[in-house]
């Protein structure tokens, strides 16, 4: 029996990296210290979040990814800990800038960098401002806890996202979030949101993390972001679903919170041998997703 307890933290940014780097160690540290093996923090966790508005300076916030001080901080405290961390950050190769996550596995090496593939651009949104879509296809890494397959935010609206990661092997999926309010629309979004995602786990027979920050941010006008004022409520709601898409663990909309769950990574295994998902599907018949004729 393989088992594997994973973690998500929900949590607050703040303006101040320094902050938010500490408050993220702090509850990498909690988790691991409640037996947790794969540890999953918010979308772009190290600053608040900065898309909500556009702005040239903020270009600057990307680096490589071993500059990065998330990353570096991730591979000191999985090597410490022995734990497995992806790592959401902005980063810049070259001339490109990216919204990604690094991999790093519990001896604290980088398996590889996952590239967001769906890039949203939207009211306060405005991701398309900042990253190039991913071009690194979607991953699944092979670590000391088991395998596993990472999406970011808009890529869990996808189900294609969660279909490639699970044909490529993927035992759990794993989406670092930065999501709340909708400007303009008047609607809750979240549980459709959640619901999107339980569908993911539950077509593929493998659970589905989610890690959701949490409070209002807001921007102030200014020359540089051309005199834009709003806000978001990230509403948090951070939760594990089981390889059925049934919630096991779930937060509340407003508090930090560190979630865990086990999962018996061979049962699961065994589950979705049995439903025959994947023996049936008809791969010739769905060109149409593509973008090919049939």
């Amino acid at each position: 029996m393989r088992t594997v307890t994973v973690a998500a933290i929900q949590m607050q940014c703040s303006l101040r990296q320094e902050d938010n780097l500490q408050k993220a160690e702090k509850m990498i540290r909690d988790a691991a210290k409640k037996g947790a093996q794969v540890i999953l923090l918010p979308e772009l966790f190290e600053r608040e979040y900065f898309c909500q508005q556009r702005c040239y300076d903020f270009y600057a916030y990307a680096l490589p990814t071993d500059e990065n001080p998330a990353v570096q901080m991730g591979m000191r405290l999985a090597k410490e800990l022995a734990v497995v961390l992806p790592i959401s950050f902005y980063e810049k190769d070259g001339n490109v800038l990216y919204n990604s996550v690094a991999c790093i596995d519990a001896d604290g090496s980088i398996l590889g960098v996952y590239r967001k593939t769906h890039i949203p651009d939207d009211h306060f949104y405005q991701e398309k401002f900042y990253f190039t879509p991913g071009d690194s296809g979607f991953r699944v890494f092979e670590t000391q806890y088991g395998r596993i397959g990472i999406g970011i935010c808009w890529d869990q609206w996808f189900p294609e996202t969660a279909r490639c990661l699970a044909l490529q092997g993927a035992e759990v999926i794993l989406y670092p979030t930065a999501i709340g309010s909708e400007p303009i629309l008047e609607c809750d979004s979240m549980p459709h949101w959640r619901r999107c995602m339980q569908g993911h786990a539950a077509a593929n027979i493998v659970p589905v993390i989610a890690a959701n920050r949490i409070g209002k941010e807001e921007v102030e006008p200014s020359l540089e972001n051309g005199s834009q004022q709003s806000s978001l409520l990230f509403y948090g709601s951070s939760f594990l679903t089981d390889e059925t898409g049934e919630i096991v663990q779930q937060a509340s909309r407003d508090r930090e919170e560190i979630l865990l769950h086990s999962y018996d990574l061979d049962s699961v295994s065994k589950a979705r041998l049995s439903w025959g998902l994947f023996r049936d599907r008809r791969p010739e018949m769905y060109r149409e997703i593509a973008g090919q004729k049939i």
